[in-house]
This record gives C-alpha cells, structure tokens and sequence, in this order.
C-alpha cells in the first residue's frame, strides 16, 4: 500500500488541478459570454443573430425611470442582407421593376394580399414622407428661416433635397405645398383642409385644444342642417391642384373628437343654442327609432353606442367625400385624421369604408404597431392605411421635451432606431401604404403662437434652426432606401 501513496498524491493532485482548470474555463466562458450578449445590447453593431436590441424609453420626461424596449432595426433582420438588390426608382421615387395599369394619378390597389399606392405612370408605391414642412406662422417662427436661406425659395429647395437625400418622397400633412412643389426636385405630396373644423369656426362653436380642435360636449356639428352646402362651397378650392400627378390626396379634417359615448353626449346638448339643438334632435330622433318613443338615456347600451357613432360618422364621410369628389374627382380622399379611442372602435372603419380610399391615422402609445389593430381596420373598411403622425423625442437635443405625445429617447440614434422598428411593423401588415413622421422641424420654444401640444420638444428631423439631425437621418434613410427591397422580403418569409 506504502508503494501506491506517491502514485495516489499524484493523481489527486492531477484531480484537483484538473478541477481547478475546468472552473477557471468555465468562469472565463461565462464572461465571455457575458461581454457579447451585452456587446449586442449596447453596440452601434449588434450580432445579426441578435433578434431585438433594448433602448431606453420615457412616455414622459417626469417619469421616473426608464424602460427597456426591444427594438428590430434592418441590421438585425436574419438573412437580410442590405445593399443586396438594387430596384430601381421611377420619376415618383417608387419602385420600378414593377408595374400595373397607369392612369396618370396615384390610387390604390390590393395585390397578392398586399396593398399598394400606385403612382401616375403606374408603378409600386410607399408613400415616406414627412409632416408639417412648413415656414410657420409667426415672425419668431419664420426668423431662422430668412437669416439662413434669404429666400422661401431657398428654403424649398433646401428642404425637398434633404428629404430625397435620406430616401423620403413625399410630404406629409400642413406642408407648404405651392412653394415645395414649384422646387427642381419636387415631392409627392397631401393637401390638409378642415370641412368640420372651418364649419365649426364659421358657427363659432370651436376652440384650440392640444394639437386639434375643441368641440361642445365634444360633438361634432355633423347634423347641423348647413354643413353639407358648407363642404360643397369649401370644396371649391381643391380645383385648383385637380389635374396635378403629383398630389396623392386630400385629407378632409385632423382629429375629430370622435368618442364611443357621442350618442349620450349628443342628447345633453343645448337645445337653446340654434346651432347645437339639431344635433340633440337627431340623436333623440334616431334613438325613438331604434328604441321606441319611450326610450331613456339610462336603457342606452354599448351596442346603441356603436351604432349611433357609426350613423354619425357615415353622414361625415358621405358628405365630405361627395364634396371632395365634386371639385377633384381624380385624387385621393384620404379622410379625417383618425387618432385616441378611434383607433380602438370598428363601427368607425366600417363607415369610412364605404367613402374613402385610404384610411389615415395618426398612431400614438405604442412602441410597435399593434397587429390585430392594423388587421381589424383594413378588415372593417376594405381599405388599406397610412399612419399620418408618429415620432420619438431625443433627450439629447437640448428641449425640455415637455409637449407632445411622442415617445422620449435618449439619443437622436435612438429616435432612427424606433423609427426602423416602428415602420417595420407596418410593413408586415401587408395594409400599410405609407407613413409620415411628425414632423419637419423642432418646435421653437420662443414661438408662443403655436397650439399647446407644439411648443418645446425635438420631434423634427431638424432642429429649428434648421440643423439637420444626421444620426437620426443616417437610421432613417437605412430603412427608406431598402423600402421596397424588405416588402419583397418580409412577403417571401
């Protein structure tokens, strides 16, 4: 046995040595690992294998702590490689390789389960645009503008070549679209009117709320005898840019005060003021038919609700868009500017359906696109969507930050990668035919003049002086120019 002791030191030694180094690989390993799996959370450059990256989000500068979002960006799509296919543009910055019946203005047509924007000489189309190009209202606004450009012309020319620079080729909503147009490099663009708001004004019957207009008992004068030779006289106008391909459409109002329970409201209104009382008769009137003379507001159900709304809502888009079609038959009704609770109710779609050709919505509070939302309002209306408002704020641009409804990052790299994330869920909805970030040019905070909702904040791909915010642009145009390129993709998965 005494033989056998210096073998067995031996080879408990080798044991433990063995064990030693077995720990010590294992605990190197782990932090290996552990370095590239937070290399991959936090790089410029994750791993392609790498699904989402986390970036950090604020609903509100005084929340109190950041929370983490997983976030897609093209670089992170598996087997997509970028740069891979070059599909070339037509004269309308859509794609060229593929064409259907031209009839010399854009209109809409679903194709293989996917809806398109064809454009004038019949090509594919993703309208990218962007809201709210504009040189603004008051002196305070419009004081950058001429000491760097000189010129509104200047501006224009300025402003439609960094679209088309960073893959954008349209204009979205409140865009100054006589001088943008009349630019060498002209965009597509949409024309935004207010039938109900102009009414509105007209019977003294609205005021200014946060980013739209104010309603009584937050109604809307739908069934107020004058509204429909109002809108056939406001109609007018929209003659003048009837025979120009490169207008997409007419948007017809921006967020109506569309609420579940408008058939309650409708019934408190003042019947002493000429021109709210025909809004509670018609209410009253539609509710004896349905329920019987005896009817009360207490026996008033969900369903009733629904159902109210969607006569309402159905006189709006009929008149409007008879309006519309009247004075420019060739163009695209685009609608009101669907926003809130809307997004929420079916009985909207299914009457937008029957008169307008694109839905537009403008979509806020959620990080990615919701799916069965997206598939309940293409399946209620019949109709494909454009989203016409959503942005990201960065801490980074110096604002407070303190108005709007966007989301708040830390960085403009940041706001490029919801951006990406945001737009590519659009995309796989097969409904969406395009999207117009909100908006051009950060607010000025010296410019009192604006409306609540737009007074301190970065939610502009420039900032008010003008200075292009490239690390939000370089995200932007990553996804823009590949457009088309990750439709063909995201259909073939």
């Amino acid at each position: 046995m005494k033989a056998q002791e210096p073998y067995c030191r031996w080879a408990s030694a080798m044991r433990r040595g063995s064990l030693v180094c077995l720990v010590a690989v294992s605990f190197f390993a782990a932090v290996r690992s552990l370095c590239h799996l937070a290399q991959a959370e936090s790089s410029d450059q994750p791993h392609r294998e790498q699904r989402y990256i986390k970036v950090r989000v604020k609903r509100k500068p005084t929340d109190k702590d950041w929370k983490l979002r997983d976030t897609r960006t093209v670089e992170l799509l598996e087997t997509f490689r970028a740069g891979s296919r070059q599909i070339g543009r037509s004269k309308y910055l859509g794609r060229a390789d593929k064409k259907v019946r031209a009839t010399g203005f854009f209109y809409a047509k679903k194709i293989a389960e996917r809806w398109w924007l064809v454009d004038p000489d019949g090509n594919l189309f993703i309208h990218i645009g962007v809201c709210s190009i504009s040189r603004g209202r008051s002196k305070t606004s419009q004081k950058p503008l001429i000491e760097k450009f000189g010129t509104w012309e200047k501006w224009a020319e300025f402003s439609t070549e960094l679209l088309a620079e960073y893959g954008f080729n349209g204009t979205g909503g409140w865009s100054d679209a006589h001088l943008l147009r009349a630019t060498p490099r002209p965009l597509t663009y949409t024309l935004s009117w207010n039938f109900m708001g102009s009414f509105g004004k007209s019977k003294k019957l609205v005021w200014q709320e946060p980013g739209h207009l104010g309603y009584p008992n937050r109604c809307i004068p739908v069934f107020h005898p004058g509204f429909e030779k109002f809108c056939d006289d406001y109609a007018r106008q929209l003659a003048a840019t009837k025979d120009d391909p490169w207008l997409i459409g007419h948007f017809s109002d921006n967020e109506l005060p569309i609420v579940f329970d408008m058939l309650d409201r409708s019934l408190q209104l003042d019947v002493s003021n000429p021109d709210l009382r025909h809004g509670c008769e018609a209410a009253k009137k539609w509710l004896d038919r349905r329920k019987g003379r005896k009817a009360r507001p207490t026996d008033i159900t969900d369903a009733d609700r629904q159902a109210f709304l969607a006569y309402a809502l159905d006189r709006y888009y009929r008149i409007t868009t008879n309006a519309i079609r009247k004075y420019d038959s060739n163009h695209l009704c685009l609608g009101p500017r669907l926003h809130g609770r809307a997004l929420s109710l079916p009985s909207i779609f299914k009457a937008a359906g029957k008169y307008v050709d694109v839905l537009s919505v403008n979509y806020y509070g959620a990080w990615r696109p919701d799916p069965k939302k997206m598939a309940m309002w293409s399946r209620e209306s019949g109709r494909p969507f454009t989203i016409t408002e959503f942005y990201a704020k960065g801490q980074d641009s110096g604002l407070p930050n303190n108005t709007g409804a966007g989301w708040l990052v830390p960085t403009q790299k940041d706001r490029g990668r919801f951006y990406q994330h945001f737009t590519l869920g659009l995309l796989e909805s097969k409904s969406c035919v395009g999207w117009h970030w909100f908006k051009y040019r950060d607010n000025n905070p010296e410019d009192l003049s604006t409306d609540p909702s737009n007074r301190d904040s970065n939610k502009g791909i420039v900032n008010y002086q003008y200075k292009p915010y490239l690390p939000l642009l370089e995200q932007m145009e990553q996804l823009n120019s590949e457009v088309y390129a990750l439709i063909d993709y995201l259909d073939s998965r």
